[in-house]
């Protein structure tokens, strides 16, 4: 049963107007991709940005730290009864473990990273369906 109010085609569509279709088809899809991709883009680099910021801080942490503090924290440990030239050894070992730990922060944060996973899936699936 038809429904009244739908036109009823009358003819069959011609091969120019069957062309112009499957290319406005085409050209929406590739916008359709083109869009998912910016979008999983962005996420990605926001977050490698994150990871950068990170071992940013960690160098700067580890230089700043090294030349400013450094001296004060080895005299400190001098009252201990310690040779100077160990206060500074143990000194810089503490900062040397704290860059570390923020620069495996820093990577950790790097690798989770992805590409446009989806659309690559998506993108698949499309081929699969125009070989059909």
């Amino acid at each position: 049963m038809t429904d009244p109010q739908l036109p009823v085609p009358t003819e069959e569509p011609t091969i120019g107007r069957l062309v112009k279709e499957i290319t406005e088809d085409a050209q929406a899809l590739v916008q359709g991709l083109i869009s998912l991709v910016k979008s999983e883009l962005k996420v990605s680099i926001s977050t490698s940005g994150v990871g950068i910021g990170l071992f940013a801080g960690a160098a700067f942490f580890g230089v700043m730290a090294l030349i400013m503090l450094s001296v004060a924290l080895a005299y400190f440990l001098a009252w201990t009864g310690l040779d100077l030239a160990w206060c500074f050894l143990i000194v810089f070992g503490l900062y040397l473990l704290i860059t570390a730990i923020l620069g495996l922060i820093g990577l950790r944060k790097v690798k989770s990273v992805h590409g446009p996973e989806r659309t690559l899936h998506q993108v698949e699936e499309t081929k699969a369906i125009l070989k059909k």
